[in-house]
C-alpha cells in the first residue's frame, strides 16, 4: 500500500508513474478522516495540499521535479507556516495565523513537498506524552489507550499510522526520539545548530532542535540534507557545509567501536525492553562492530539539570505572551495588571504554568547561583563525559525510553514519573549531540526504540549504522494493525 511505503519508495513510484502525487495525497487525506480519532492533526490543509500535489505532478511531467516533489509532509504545529494557523498546541496561540514560513518549512516546500497539515503536540513542546495539548491528547496507533510520547507525538503517530509520508518534529529533551520509540518509527535529532530554528516557536533556546520523523534511516538522511544548512536569520545555526547524507548510508560497520553506557541499563529500564535492546546490540556485533562498555559519570544528573535550565529559558521565552504583544487576550480587563494576569492564566495550561514558575524562581535573585549556575556547570561536565567517551568509541547505543508507551492518564498526577520518561534522551540535548531512535522490536505488542548517539556533526555516522541495521531487519516495516484494518478505501 502506498501509504506504508518509505519516501524513497514513493519517489520511485512517482517517477515510473505507478501513481500520481494527487492520488498519494488523496489517499493520505482519506486516511486522516478515517483515523481522526487518533487526533494527530490540529489542522489539515486539504485544498492547498491537493493544489500542491497537482503542481508537483505537472512539474514532474515537465522534468522539473524537486528532491521531494509530490511527497506529503506534515509539520509539527510549532513551525510557523504562512497564512496557516500555528498554535504550538496552546490556547494562547489558538487563533494565530503566521505571516511567514519557518526556514524548515520553506526549505521542504522548495524541494517540492506537499504540506498536508499541522500535527498535534504538547503545549509549547512541554511534555512527554502529548497529553498537555489544548486540542486534546494524541492516541498511539499501536494501542489507542496509550500515549504516543511527546512532545512530537502527533508527528510520530501520523507517520506510524500512515497519515503522511514523513513529518517534522522538535527535540528539546527527547521530544523526537521518545515518541519515535513509542510509535515504532525513525526519529533524528541533529547536532544543535545543524538546522535553523528561525520560525520555530521557542521553548528552551539552547536545547531546541528540529529534525525529521520518518519510517527509515534512509528517509531521515534525505530529509536532513534538505532541512540542514546555514541560515543568516538564526545566529545559532552552524555555517558548515551540509554533507550529502545519503552517501554515508552504505558505510560498513566493520572495525567500528560502539559504546554501551552502563548507566543506561539500570533498574529503571523495563526488563522486556532491555531484552529487546540486547538482541539489537548483537545484530550490530554481527555487522562487524566491536562493543565497549563506557561510563558517563555525570549523566545521572542530566534530568535535574535539564529541569532547571529548560524552565528557566522557557520562562524568558514565554514572557512575550501577555495579551498585549502576543497571544490570547482576556475579555474586559479591569486594568493592565488584570490584563496580564488573566490573559496568561487563561492562555497557558497547567504544565506550561508550572515550568514558567519554576524557571522564574531559579533565575530570581538569591537562587540563580544555587540552581541555574550549578545546572549549567553540570551541563559542561556531561558534555565533557561524552567527549571523553568519543575518544574511545565511534558512537553510543542504548535504550531510547525506560518503558514502552504507557496508558493515557497513567502519569499525569506524578510529574517526577513523567519527567523521568526522558531520562535517556536529555543528556544528548544538554551536550548538543546528534541522536536518533530506531525501532528494534516489541514488548507486549508495543514498539521498543534503540537510541544511537553520535559525536558533534556526525549525523552521517549514526544514520549509516541505523541504515545497516534496517537492511538486516524488518522492524521499521511493521505497521499498526489499527492503521490496516480500520481504513478500507
Amino acid at each position: 500500500m502506498m501509504h506504508n511505503e518509505s519516501i524513497t519508495e514513493q519517489l520511485h513510484a512517482l517517477k515510473i508513474g505507478k501513481y500520481s502525487s494527487k492520488e498519494l495525497t488523496e489517499n493520505y487525506l482519506y486516511r486522516i478522516k478515517k483515523l481522526k480519532d487518533l487526533n494527530c492533526y490540529i489542522s489539515v490543509l486539504e485544498e492547498s495540499a491537493l493544489r500542491a500535489a497537482t503542481d508537483a505532478d505537472q512539474a514532474r511531467a515537465k522534468g522539473k521535479a524537486g528532491l521531494l516533489s509530490g511527497i506529503p509532509i506534515a509539520h509539527k504545529d510549532i513551525f510557523c507556516t504562512k497564512n496557516v494557523s500555528t498554535t504550538a498546541g496552546s490556547k494562547m496561540l489558538h487563533n494565530y495565523i503566521a505571516p511567514f514560513d519557518a526556514t524548515v518549512v520553506a526549505k521542504i516546500a522548495a524541494a517540492g513537498a506537499v504540506t498536508i497539515g499541522k500535527t498535534n503536540m504538547d503545549e509549547f513542546a512541554m511534555g512527554s506524552s502529548n497529553e498537555t495539548s489544548y486540542f486534546g491528547p494524541v492516541k498511539n496507533p499501536w494501542d489507542t489507550s496509550r500515549v504516543p510520547g511527546g512532545s512530537s507525538g502527533g508527528s510520530a503517530a501520523a507517520v506510524a499510522a500512515g497519515l503522511c509520508s514523513a513529518a517534522t518534529g522538535t527535540d528539546t529533551g527527547g521530544s523526537i526520539r521518545q515518541p519515535a520509540a513509542h510509535c515504532g518509527i525513525t526519529g533524528l535529532k541533529p547536532t544543535y545548530g545543524r538546522i535553523s530554528r528561525w520560525g520555530m516557536i521557542a521553548f528552551a533556546s539552547s536545547l531546541d532542535q528540529a529534525g525529521p520523523m520518518t519510517r527509515t534511516a534512509e528517509d531521515a538522511a534525505l530529509m536532513l540534507a534538505l532541512m540542514a544548512g546555514n541560515d543568516p536569520k538564526d545566529s545559532t545555526c552552524i555555517g558548515d557545509d551540509v554533507p550529502t547524507y545519503l552517501e554515508y548510508l552504505n558505510s560498513s560497520l566493520d572495525g567500528s567501536c560502539i559504546g554501551i553506557c552502563e548507566d543506561f541499563f539500570t533498574d529503571g529500564l523495563e526488563a522486556k525492553s532491555e531484552q529487546v535492546i540486547q538482541e539489537a546490540i548483537k545484530i550490530f556485533e554481527h555487522l562487524g562492530a566491536k562493543i565497549k562498555s563506557i561510563k558517563l559519570p555525570h549523566i545521572r544528573y542530566s534530568v535535574p539539570a535539564y529541569y532547571v535550565i529548560a524552565p528557566a529559558e522557557a520562562s524568558t521565552n514565554l514572557s512575550r505572551y501577555d495579551g498585549v504583544r502576543f497571544g490570547h487576550r482576556c475579555k474586559d480587563p479591569e486594568n493592565l495588571n488584570d490584563l496580564f494576569k488573566r490573559s496568561r492564566s487563561e492562555g497557558f495550561g497547567n504544565e506550561v504554568k508550572r515550568r514558567i514558575m519554576v524557571g522564574a524562581f531559579t533565575l530570581s535573585a538569591g537562587y540563580y547561583d544555587a540552581y541555574y549556575r550549578q545546572a549549567q556547570q553540570i551541563r559542561r561536565l556531561i558534555k565533557n563525559d561524552f567527549q571523553q567517551a568519543f575518544k574511545e568509541v565511534d558512537f553510543l547505543i542504548g535504550p531510547t525510553a525506560p518503558q514502552t508507551a504507557f496508558q493515557l492518564g497513567e502519569k499525569t498526577d506524578s510529574q517526577i514519573e513523567m519527567y523521568l520518561q526522558d531520562i535517556y534522551t536529555i543528556a544528548g540535548n544538554l551536550a548538543g549531540l546528534p541522536a536518533m531512535s530506531i525501532p528494534v522490536g516489541f514488548s507486549s505488542k508495543l514498539p521498543v526504540g534503540l537510541q544511537l548517539i553520535g559525536n558533534y556533526l556526525q549525523e552521517g555516522t549514526i544514520l549509516s549504522a541505523a541504515h545497516q541495521y534496517q537492511k538486516r531487519t524488518d522492524w521499521h516495516k511493521c505497521v499498526p494493525v489499527l492503521a490496516i484494518n480500520k481504513v478500507q478505501p
